[in-house]
């Protein structure tokens, strides 16, 4: 009896041991998963620009790039997510430090200039719209409207999720499940940055200067 017992006491303190492995293993599907997930909206985004380079010069009588497009305003915009990912770097190592207050202010900081972003994009349609320049004038404005309004819209979940985050972190700390969250959060705002500077260099710039 007691070598059976003295065995279930190992087998407990074995499975008891397992479960911090597995919790990791878990954590890193999280992570591969929505590595896979960053890899079909890269799809979606390619076919989005290609959609646009085919029809990029399809104005049907109407303005082109650069009768309607600002670019200090674009660049503006482009610096302001851009500084927006550097702040977002910035949260990352006090997070691995287990810093909450900073870990916030600095995600805090991310979201004001990702708003600040949308603002700005919004304030460009609306512009652009007021000026007779809509999405139904013609296909390259509607391929326009299209591709910068989907990258807006993907910036305004990732503001949504900046939000949940500041609101989790304050109220449960910086837990193992949370951390990973921030992670795939960071990857996604890294994702949409680059996706921008491909916006920017294909729509507005080389637009202008063709």
């Amino acid at each position: 009896m007691t070598d059976r017992a003295t065995d279930a006491h190992e087998a407990a303190i074995t499975w008891h041991h397992r479960d911090p492995d597995d919790h990791d293993h878990g954590g890193d599907a999280t992570v591969l998963g929505f590595w896979i997930y960053l890899m079909s909206d890269a799809l979606i985004f390619a076919s989005l620009f290609a959609m646009f380079g085919v029809v990029s010069t399809s104005y049907a009588g109407g303005p082109v790039p650069r009768q309607i497009f600002d670019l200090p305003l674009v660049a503006l915009n482009t610096a302001l997510l851009l500084a927006s990912s550097i702040t977002f770097g910035q949260a990352m190592p006090h997070m691995e430090a287990g810093r909450i207050g900073p870990t916030r202010l600095w995600l805090a900081v991310t979201g004001l200039l990702g708003a600040a972003f949308v603002g700005v994009e919004l304030y460009e349609f609306s512009h652009l719209i007021a000026e007779g320049a809509g999405p139904q004038r013609s296909a390259f404005l509607s391929a326009f409207f299209t591709l910068v309004g989907t990258h807006g819209a993907h910036v305004t979940v990732g503001l949504i999720w900046v939000v949940t985050m500041l609101v989790q972190i304050g109220q449960h700390g910086l837990t193992g499940e949370i951390r990973r969250r921030v992670v795939c959060l960071s990857m996604f705002w890294h994702f949409l940055d680059i996706i921008w500077i491909g916006v920017f260099n294909f729509v507005y710039l080389y637009g202008v200067i063709r």
